[in-house]
């Protein structure tokens, strides 16, 4: 009979703090005994017995079940063993996976347990006391223990099957079967039921590294794994779990007055945010609007009273669950994500034949929130939306409309100034049209682009084309033409294509009918000038047929330019594609030529060439090329004038005039030009016949004396080294007496010297190397007007920092190397840049890092130490304990093999570090060293 043990374990409650730091160190000792029986266990039986001895402090376990299943003495033993009431488990289960104890107990759980015993253990058993430590503890703590495993790797092929079927199954029966997304809602929810508002920044952090891993594991399961983890079937359950335990959560913080819960939820929908942003990042947001619609669509319908047939916005308003709904957008912070969303809802809701009603109020409830408080959200979408209604106004209605008439004017006046082209068209469309409702036989053409039939997708919205109704098909028999007013020639125009399936939308249809009346009053137009060049063409004879020589008729019409001045000036001409087309093939060779006027017009030429839209120049299929053409000419221009040119690129890359390509363009144009202007070309001359015969020999190499019979002196390598820092020579000498071999002598020289050949680097970058770092360092954590690297442009943050790592190895060994190394270490060490949660930037970070061992000389490192330099030990022992971090916890496998390499170039750096400190200290008597030499500790010593 089991026994009732109470005054033996510590209370909680009395002790405050220190009564939890207790009871958790005594957690950490169970543990540590039920790893020492593990360890020397010679049965399964007495596994069974330690791990129960664990678990019954913290879980109700049915001990005769689990006594059931092994032979004496283990079974008196657990039969026997203490029994304790519910607040006193609670008490140990808060120490244990609070404290250290778990992630310790996981490890031997995952380990030991699980590869030599767990199959020789009775499945009653194993369910009570080894599936419990996992499926009864909070789900947040659990797979911290469960995912990062997922990285790891076993030496033979049947342990690592043994150990991931079982960390499979765990994850199953974890998130899956017990629900465990259902409960991290409501765990992150709890947590800050009574706060005062305002989130832990660090709290934010480990929220979206929770987020981060829950999303990792369809891409760290196996090939083999259980189809429930692959993408589609994990992620449909993940997504059904989130929204139905947020729409709870959110219901049950509504009828709590005592709750804060602005704070409870600012929690919840941060993780609700993350989750979605990064299924929508892996390519699942088909999944996640399949789930989406059903579940808004009953919420809609219980926001209806029975007696009701119409819906307004106050019956949606006044039901509790809909301020989850109003939320769930807003929740994504990633806006590419939110385009995703929508673009992906607007065309189920087309696939799923959903009325235009029930449509327009699940979109409302979604999107009604979002379009009041995010600016972002208002800009393009929008501007269609505006423009498809002002299609259908009459004048009268417009001045029945109160206040339209000058809010028109004023958004159209004020986008007519951005600097983004895309802003200016969408102002000139609206302009047009709503020029045309005011006086129809006077259009308003703001644009040399506009026609009269606009296009609101504007070229961006989707790369598929609107198919019609069957119906409508049929009709339309002849195709549209779109004069410009103010050129006379054809313009080639690219269909936006999208998929709707055939019996569909009202919208398109209206579309379809306003397309219909233009293209018979065209087609009538057609037919009449058709049938007057009929007749005129039946006098002239059959020699009017015959085709002409046309294949070069192009070549002589292609402009020459001959300044810069003419090449920026064709540039800004966008409704010339023609001569945009031409400047751009001419642009580099230009440049390189370098011109005297390129100094003073290389400014005026970059924001040419960084404005230009070459997706609206280039004819299709050829946009990779003109991107390439402009990205060639900046590259020349940083080369042959780099202050010039990096003057305006600095500041242009934070400017609100540009968008995420374009900063992108000037990252990579500024990559390409460093790597080009390091490249090390060595120029070798011979001496022929001096005037004075030099006949010492030269210091680069060793001198010639030696015995007789001795050969010359050659270089070798050293295979296996990553740095290399001085040359080896070595030569043939001839045997001792009694040697059968040919002996060696070896001798160190500082640089290599052949057939009497001087060689000397023309390496020009770190002349310019502050100007490609310095500015672009200051301000990348700015959060501005369409600037956002630290969050929403994590490929820009992570582009740049590759690109100042790709600086520094341009200029490895050289002094200014040394000057640059503190500035970018104090950039990658700030938390928001080291820790970041994208592993596209912590492996750009890991680079960098790499790039600065290898840059820094051992010498500069020695001579820092000695002259205690603290900015240059403390970031490079950084280096070393970051480093160490990632390769052990990052859930990234690149970042913990890219942290491996950081680790050996590191052990590197400190060995050449500690030889240039022993010369050092062997030349004290030579010169004076300060007295603080012999305390001076290599902060990265103990990697040797």
């Amino acid at each position: 009979m089991a026994s009732t043990q109470s005054s033996s374990v510590p209370s909680r409650g009395g002790g405050g703090g220190d009564g939890e730091k207790r009871l958790e160190a005594l957690a950490l000792d169970k543990v540590a005994e039920a790893a020492d029986a593990v360890a020397s266990a010679a049965c399964a039986g007495e596994v069974v017995r330690a791990v129960h001895a664990v678990a019954s402090l913290l879980f109700p376990v049915d001990s005769a079940t689990v006594a059931g299943t092994v032979e004496e003495p283990f079974r008196s033993q657990i039969i026997e063993a203490a029994t304790l009431s519910n607040d006193e488990r609670d008490s140990w289960r808060c120490a244990f996976y609070q404290g250290p104890a778990f992630p310790t107990m996981s490890k031997i759980l995952l380990g030991n347990v699980a590869m030599k015993w767990l199959r020789k253990i009775h499945a009653s058993a194993r369910n009570e006391i080894y599936d419990s430590f996992f499926v009864k503890g909070p789900p947040v703590e659990v797979i911290q223990a469960l995912i990062p495993a997922l990285s790891e790797k076993e030496d033979s092929k049947e342990d690592h099957q043994t150990f991931f079927s079982n960390l499979e199954r765990l994850l199953i029966l974890c998130l899956l079967d017990n629900k465990g997304v259902f409960q991290i809602v409501a765990e992150f929810a709890s947590s800050n039921k009574h706060g005062d508002g305002i989130v832990n920044p660090d709290k934010t952090i480990f929220i979206s590294r929770v987020a981060q891993l829950l999303t990792s594991v369809p891409d760290k399961a196996r090939l083999g794994a259980s189809a429930a983890l692959t993408s589609p079937s994990f992620f449909k359950d993940v997504i059904s779990q989130l929204l139905a335990g947020a729409e709870a959560v959110t219901v049950e913080f509504a009828a709590d007055k005592d709750a804060n819960e602005h704070c409870a939820l600012s929690s919840m929908f941060h993780f609700l945010g993350e989750v979605l942003s990064r299924v929508s990042r892996r390519g699942s947001i088909g999944i996640l609007v399949a789930e989406l619609i059903p579940r808004i669509r009953n919420h809609l319908h219980r926001c209806v009273p029975a007696d009701y047939k119409a819906i307004s916005p106050n019956m949606i308003e006044h039901v509790s669950q809909s301020q989850f709904w109003f939320n769930m957008v807003e929740a994504m912070r990633d806006q590419h994500s939110v385009e995703r969303l929508t673009e992906e809802l607007l065309r189920q809701l087309a696939s799923n034949h959903i009325s235009d009603g029930e449509a327009y109020w699940i979109l409302w409830t979604l999107f009604n929130q979002s379009f009041k408080r995010l600016t972002v959200m208002r800009n393009a979408d929008i501007t269609a939306a505006i423009g498809l209604c002002l299609e259908k106004l009459t004048k009268k209605e417009l001045e029945t409309t109160k206040d339209v008439l000058n809010s028109i004017l004023q958004g159209v006046s004020c986008r007519l100034e951005s600097p983004i082209d895309l802003i200016r068209k969408m102002a000139s469309a609206i302009a047009l049209t709503f020029s045309k409702v005011v006086d129809p036989k006077n259009p308003l053409y703001l644009d040399e682009n506009c026609c009269e039939n606009v296009d609101w997708e504007f070229g961006i919205l989707s790369p598929k084309e609107i198919k019609a109704p069957l119906q409508a098909v049929e009709s339309r028999k002849k195709p549209k033409t779109c004069e410009n007013k103010r050129n006379a020639g054809e313009k080639k125009e690219k269909a936006i294509k999208h998929d709707i399936p055939g019996v569909r939308a009202k919208i398109v249809e209206i579309k379809l009918d306003h397309d219909q009346r233009s293209d018979t009053a065209t087609s009538e137009q057609f037919e009449e000038e058709f049938d007057r060049e009929s007749m005129n063409t039946d006098a002239s004879g059959d020699s009017s047929l015959e085709p002409y020589d046309l294949s070069d008729d192009d070549t002589d019409l292609q402009k020459k330019f001959s300044h810069l001045s003419d090449l920026a000036a064709a540039l800004r001409k966008p409704d010339d594609s023609d001569g945009v087309d031409n400047a751009l093939s001419s642009a580099e060779k230009f440049v390189r030529a370098s011109p005297d006027e390129l100094r003073h017009n290389s400014g005026d030429l970059v924001r040419a060439l960084v404005h230009v839209r070459c997706s609206d120049v280039a004819m299709e299929g050829e946009e990779d090329s003109a991107e390439e053409k402009r990205q060639k000419a900046l590259i020349a221009l940083l080369v042959t004038c780099p202050f010039e040119s990096l003057d305006v690129l600095t500041k242009l890359l934070y400017s609100s005039s540009v968008d995420v390509s374009q900063r992108i363009l000037i990252i990579d144009a500024m990559t390409e030009a460093a790597q080009e202007l390091a490249e090390a070309k060595i120029v070798k001359t011979e001496h022929h016949g001096n005037l004075i015969t030099d006949t010492s020999p030269s210091w680069l190499v060793p001198s010639n004396r030696g015995p007789p019979g001795a050969g010359p002196w050659r270089e070798v390598s050293e295979p296996g080294t990553l740095l290399s820092w001085s040359h080896r020579y070595e030569r043939e000498v001839p045997s001792r007496s009694g040697q059968v071999k040919s002996g060696k002598s070896r001798k160190w020289g500082l640089g290599k010297a052949k057939d009497l050949q001087v060689g000397w680097s023309r390496n020009r970058f770190p002349l310019y190397a502050a100007a490609f770092m310095l500015p672009v360092m200051q301000g990348y954590d700015k959060r501005s007007h369409g600037v956002d690297l630290l969050n929403r442009d994590f490929v820009v943050l992570g582009k740049l920092i590759y690109m100042l790592g790709v600086c520094m190895k341009s200029m490895a060994m050289h002094p200014e190397a040394s000057a640059l190394a503190p500035a970018l270490l104090d950039m990658i060490r700030s938390r928001d840049v080291s820790l970041h949660a994208e592993a596209y930037v912590r492996r750009s970070v890991l680079f960098a890092a790499s790039c600065i061992l290898v840059s820094l000389h051992p010498s500069y490192v020695a001579s820092s130490l000695i002259e205690g330099n603290k900015d240059i030990s403390t970031g490079l022992e950084w280096i070393r304990t970051w480093a160490l971090q990632v390769a052990e916890s990052d859930p990234d496998t690149e970042c913990m093999s890219m942290a491996m390499t950081c680790l050996r170039l590191h052990s590197e750096m400190a060995l050449q570090t500690s030889r240039a400190l022993e010369s050092a200290d062997h030349s004290k008597a030579g010169r004076a060293l300060p007295s603080k030499l012999d305390s001076i500790i290599i902060p990265f010593g103990n990697m040797m």
